[in-house]
């Protein structure tokens, strides 16, 4: 499927996508507050950070409420998801672009370049692309940090990984219909397993790379660009 039709089938449910996440994001809490720890341990700290396919501002809210100075920008396709994250997130809104993450990205530099279950939605050459681009937008010492929807490390696993996935999500409320509904989205994903994601960001020019929290198809991802 193309992005286009990614950007569609979830601008569609706007409203609704928040409460869906505390159903279908099992582990929410932890896979958030990982990659905001992420962020948080940058020396000097974060103060400008962008957010890519940053849809309703999950993730800008919890880095917000983590480190109340930091100046967010959000970039997404949506403009029904944007509206959401503008109630959300009111003044700490340094900008918001109106962007496919395909195209070129704000200039920067920022200190830290975030996203949360998006990047999935580009096909792997794109990514790719993606985080060269990330890459250069950093200033040098910066962080990507990307809490993403993962692949099975081998296709045997794909199973097991779909089942565990919804028992947990039935186990926080999620019903037959919201799972259907999370299946049907998922078939725009493109998704990359664990070792994959690392290996592009080292490709991509990071100094170092990282997987800092995972649990079955959840896990966060990170970035760090060498110092000057």
């Amino acid at each position: 499927m193309s992005q286009p039709a990614a950007v569609a089938a979830f601008s569609a449910h706007a409203e609704d996508y928040t409460a869906l996440r505390r159903r279908l994001v099992y582990g929410y809490d932890d896979f958030y507050g990982a990659a905001v720890e992420v962020v948080g341990s940058l020396t000097p700290p974060a103060e400008r950070v962008l957010d890519l396919g940053a849809g309703t501002g999950l993730l800008s809210a919890a880095l917000l409420a983590a480190l109340p100075g930091v100046r967010l920008e959000l970039l997404d396709a949506s403009e029904p998801m944007l509206d959401e994250a503008r109630q959300r997130l009111g003044s700490a809104i340094a900008a918001v672009h109106v962007a496919d993450m395909n195209g070129p990205l704000p200039a920067g530099p920022y200190d830290a370049i975030v996203s949360a279950l998006a990047i999935h939605h580009l096909e792997h050459p794109d990514q790719r692309r993606l985080l060269a681009g990330v890459h250069e937008r950093l200033r040098p010492g910066g962080v990507f940090v990307n809490a993403e929807q993962l692949a099975a490390p081998v296709p045997e696993l794909a199973d097991a990984y779909e089942a565990e996935c919804a028992r947990r999500c039935r186990a926080l409320g999620a019903t037959e219909a919201e799972l259907d509904g999370a299946r049907e989205r998922m078939r725009h994903d493109r998704c990359a397993d664990v070792e994959s994601q690392l290996c592009w960001l080292r490709e991509a020019g990071f100094h170092r790379a990282d997987c800092v929290y995972k649990c079955w198809r959840q896990g966060v991802v990170a970035g760090w660009k060498a110092p000057s």
